[in-house]
């Protein structure tokens, strides 16, 4: 009896530990193949992070919800110099951000090797487009020396393909898979809802060019677009023709608006920022902007030398969104605002801005905050 009763209290015992281990733990060492299609090595849970492009803190906040910056010693505060308006809401909701300290790293992806290693990482997070410069000065070659595992991730070369599937990837780096999972099954099915209704319909699809950071420069500046990456994939995911790609033979870079009007785009969108500066024009999409300040930038745009004789300014098919969606682990609202563009009736129902607000709710802490997203121009 006594051993019957020890037995049942050793099953006891079990089930009551099984309960109480969190689920979907990583176990260390794990081993993930990263966007570059590297293998590597976790060894145990980072607790010191180096991130080369800061606006993957967002997907940070979809992980580590209570504090995105808890593991970041150094990285590069892209969010405050591209979007001030998000760099003051976290900011604002966790101080303790402007304490990691902001390396500035070129966008092509050259750090300070030596004062990186002094902030002791146990893990650097780099957009995929870094690889080049990595492997160039033997960023990786000294990591891999130092058994600092570095982590290709991705979401402006292959937005679609690649921003699910990193945040999958980080989940399981981070021991954050439930939180990972949580969101990358939202991602998959509104993408795929999307892409079910659009497949459906029938007819010829819209010719769009994608005016990338107009106004960014100054009020003259046009057009440069993105072809084969960033809005370029963003609009092969809504089937849509890209202008864009028909005109350039690099991934991207400038159109001339000669060639624009030549090509009779029938859809014309413009990605803004709501950025500070002397010269910036652009359309202030974001957080802390308003409809007559998005009014006024589209106004000032359109009335560059030759823009209305673009086909799609005569026919009032001029319309901006939020240029941070090509490299955003939220791009799946980018995409909706793009389906409901340029499919207005299959559409009619969606709200890109509710989901938005969906995704900072339930699988953030960061803060709800004004914010426009996209626009139509106001008619000339």
């Amino acid at each position: 009896m006594k051993r019957f009763t020890t037995a049942i209290l050793s099953i006891a015992s079990l089930l009551m530990a099984a309960v109480a281990a969190p689920a979907h733990a990583t176990q260390y060492p794990v081993t993930v193949t990263d966007t570059a299609g590297r293998t590597v090595v976790i060894a145990q849970e980072p607790k010191r992070v180096v991130i080369q492009d800061g606006r993957d803190i967002l997907t940070m906040a979809l992980l580590d919800r209570n504090d995105p910056f808890q593991r970041v010693v150094a990285w590069n505060n892209l969010i405050a110099r591209g979007d001030p308006g998000l760099w003051k809401v976290l900011s604002t909701r966790w101080p303790d951000a402007k304490s990691a300290v902001d390396m500035k790293f070129s966008d092509q992806g050259n750090i300070n090797l030596e004062a990186v290693i002094a902030k002791q990482p146990q893990l650097i997070i780099a957009q995929l487009r870094a690889r080049p410069a990595f492997e160039q000065s033997h960023v990786l070659e000294r990591m891999a020396q130092l058994k600092i595992p570095v982590v290709f991730v991705d979401s402006e070369q292959d937005p679609i393909g690649h921003t699910a599937t990193s945040v999958a990837l980080l989940g399981t780096v981070l021991n954050r898979e439930k939180e990972a999972r949580e969101y990358v099954d939202f991602y998959d099915a509104h993408l795929q809802r999307l892409r079910q209704t659009i497949a459906a319909l029938p007819g010829p699809r819209p010719r769009v060019f994608i005016e990338a950071k107009a106004g960014f420069t100054g009020g003259n500046d046009c057009c440069f677009t993105h072809a084969t990456m960033g809005w370029g994939r963003l609009l092969q995911a809504v089937d849509a023709h890209n202008v864009g790609a028909d005109l350039l033979h690099v991934p991207s870079g400038d159109v001339t608006l000669e060639n624009l009007i030549g090509a009779r785009p029938d859809v014309y969108i413009m990605t803004g920022a709501n950025l500070s500066g002397n010269n910036n024009a652009a359309v202030p999409f974001g957080y802390g902007t308003s409809a007559s300040r998005i009014g006024a930038a589209f106004a000032k745009l359109a009335a560059r030398p030759g823009f209305a004789q673009l086909k799609a300014a005569r026919d009032g098919q001029v319309y901006g969104i939020y240029h941070a969606f090509y490299n955003h682990a939220y791009n799946i609202v980018g995409v909706e605002y793009l389906a409901k563009i340029l499919y207005p009736a299959a559409f009619a129902t969606l709200d890109p801005t509710a989901d938005w607000n969906a995704i900072i709710a339930r699988f953030t802490q960061i803060p709800s905050a004004p914010l426009i997203l996209e626009a139509k121009a106001p008619a000339q």
